[in-house]
């Protein structure tokens, strides 16, 4: 019988293969989890609140999962500190567990979107990128951090502690007081999530992804911008757009460098792609303003043997034609490329020889669908995409809650039907 390591090493090959278009033993499971544990093993808690406040009764459903399940790989335990987000009073996102909170414990977050910056400041963001989120992005996205809006340095005379006299006020010291709390209670969370991942590549699972990064034109809509403030910009400032997209692949390239060093048994980074779907935006903008920087920073993760996960989201009918003829500039097997829905057998045809296909369970069918359809869309996507390789199979998105008898239905046919 396989020990961990030998399944661990198993594991890994089947996945590698894969994406390297080569054919493995059998289909490799990678759907996303999120909240499918909770919802099978909650009965002692765990929930998507527990993951903010409680990881180790969280990471006892995961583990429950990965042991009956046995994907091909271990997403781990993405948690971040419900504690941590209170001290700074993070703005963009409510999660379960939040004093005040709507959001009930079993759902996952919630993003909230705001208008964190103006249209007349684009110029200053894209002048002095560290010191515009230092001093306003921040303060306004964390109230707790409202006081870093007194960071200012007098160059005249930089002798002694005089410049740093505005450090040194009430409104700053509360700041950098909130900042060091919330850092030791983000370090204290962090250090049990370890723990958990540790656990889970003990177990045999090796991780699917060892970084994440987001396509610069989504960064200023999700998290500057807002949609709204976004449809306005794309029409009446498009070139500002385009110069802060640059800024912010140039950061997240610099801030990714440490792929090139680091021993990692993977090395792919996550893309989600938020407002890249059809009919948001018109095809010369998606080809100028959200896949040019995008493109720039996969060259730069390609040329340090890195794969980019590319995971789009919504309806991409549209696009598919245009990312095939812009990953044509890669070495085969270079990116992976997810799709939440869309003809599978099309897309099969369309990105083979170029990029590893994902994708193709819907969540509507896991959650509501009968165990015997469940088992023919396997076979489908068994047949169809995954013979001759180049294919992972995956959900269109996060499983947050599905049938028991459909969870199991997927992965018994995932895992034993055209086995070798």
């Amino acid at each position: 019988m396989a020990n961990n390591q030998d399944l661990y090493n198993a594991r890994l090959k089947r996945v590698a293969d894969a994406v390297a278009l080569k054919e493995p033993d059998r289909m490799p499971m990678i759907p996303g989890a999120s909240g499918i544990p909770y919802f099978l093993y909650g009965d002692d808690g765990a929930s998507h609140k527990a993951t903010y406040y409680d990881p180790e009764k969280a990471a006892m459903a995961l583990l429950k999962y990965y042991q009956e399940f046995s994907p091909d790989i271990g997403s781990g335990a993405a948690y971040q500190s419900g504690k941590a987000n209170e001290i700074v009073g993070s703005t963009m996102v409510d999660w379960p567990g939040r004093p005040g909170t709507r959001v009930p414990d079993f759902s996952t977050y919630q993003v909230i979107e705001n208008e964190y910056i103006s249209q007349e400041e684009y110029d200053e963001i894209i002048k002095d990128y560290s010191g515009f989120i230092f001093k306003k992005y921040l303060p306004r996205a964390y109230p707790g951090l409202k006081g870093l809006e007194g960071l200012q340095i007098n160059p005249s005379i930089i002798l002694g502690t005089s410049p740093l006299v505005p450090l040194m006020s009430a409104p700053v010291q509360e700041a950098l007081k909130n900042l060091i709390a919330m850092a030791e209670e983000h370090a204290a969370h962090q250090a049990k999530v370890a723990d958990i991942n540790k656990q889970i590549a003990e177990l045999g699972f090796p991780p699917y992804m060892t970084g994440a990064a987001q396509v610069p034109f989504d960064i200023i809509s999700d998290y500057f911008r807002g949609t709204l403030g976004m449809f306005f910009d794309q029409l009446e400032i498009p070139d500002k757009i385009a110069a802060l997209c640059d800024v912010l692949a140039d950061v997240q390239i610099e801030q990714l460098q440490y792929l090139k060093h680091a021993p990692l048994p993977v090395k792919r980074v996550f893309f989600p792609l938020h407002k890249g779907m059809d009919g948001f935006i018109s095809p010369e903008q998606y080809r100028d303003l959200y896949w040019a920087p995008f493109q720039k920073i996969m060259r730069e993760l390609i040329k340090m043997g890195v794969t980019p996960i590319i995971f789009t989201e919504g309806s991409y009918d549209t696009r598919v034609k245009f990312i095939r003829e812009q990953l044509e500039e890669f070495p085969p097997g270079s990116c992976i490329i997810h799709f939440e829905e869309g003809d599978f057998a099309k897309l099969k045809k369309e990105f083979e020889g170029i990029a590893c296909l994902s994708g193709g369970m819907s969540l509507y069918l896991m959650e509501w669908g009968k165990k015997e359809q469940v088992a023919d869309r396997m076979k489908f996507l068994i047949d169809t995409c995954a013979a001759g390789g180049g294919y992972l199979f995956n959900t269109g998105a996060g499983i947050e809650n599905a049938k028991r008898e459909n969870v199991e239905t997927m992965f018994e046919i995932g895992q034993t039907y055209g086995k070798k």
